[in-house]
């Protein structure tokens, strides 16, 4: 009798341990096996909700190249390229024109849209630059430091196009 107990708890074990897995069992070892992705681990990242529906960050092809020369005070005009990638990195580079030793500056890092989706601000710039930049439909505006559109005779001079 104890022969045919052991047969049937082994049999009934085994048959359990090479059944199919459940989908609950699949997904808790393949969440179990899987690395944390690097934007979870990093400690540094701020966690704002992103905006949805229709807005510049939705329903514009933003990631790209723009180019302006912008006014300057005390030269002949600052050359500003901006890339924009698609996995929120940006490229800065500026050239002031007319200078002795025509000032070249470079900024990389990473940049973060605003609640409304519409406003790209650059981090890691210093504070020469306010790195706002509301994004339009194959253009940026340069901002001011408070994220307005900067108006006046000069104003058509601070939009960057995409090139």
């Amino acid at each position: 009798m104890k022969k045919i107990f052991f047969i049937l708890s082994f049999s009934s074990v085994l048959a359990w341990s090479c059944s199919k897995p459940t989908e609950n069992q699949v997904v808790e070892e393949t969440i179990t096996e899987t690395e944390t992705p690097p934007e979870i681990a990093t400690e540094s990242i701020s966690v704002t909700p992103l905006p949805t529906g229709d807005n510049s960050m939705t329903s514009v092809d933003w990631a790209g190249t723009y180019f302006a020369t912008l006014p300057c005070g005390r030269c002949e005009g600052i050359e500003m390229w901006v890339t924009l990638n698609a996995d929120r990195t940006y490229y800065l580079n500026t050239n002031y024109l007319g200078l002795n030793d025509a000032l070249e500056e470079e900024f990389t890092g990473k940049f973060f849209w605003d609640q409304n989706g519409s406003i790209v601000t650059l981090e890691g710039l210093k504070d020469t630059y306010p790195g706002k930049f509301k994004v339009g439909e194959n253009k940026i505006w340069y901002l001011d430091r408070n994220g307005n559109k900067i108006s006046g005779d000069l104003a058509d001079q601070y939009i960057l196009n995409k090139k």
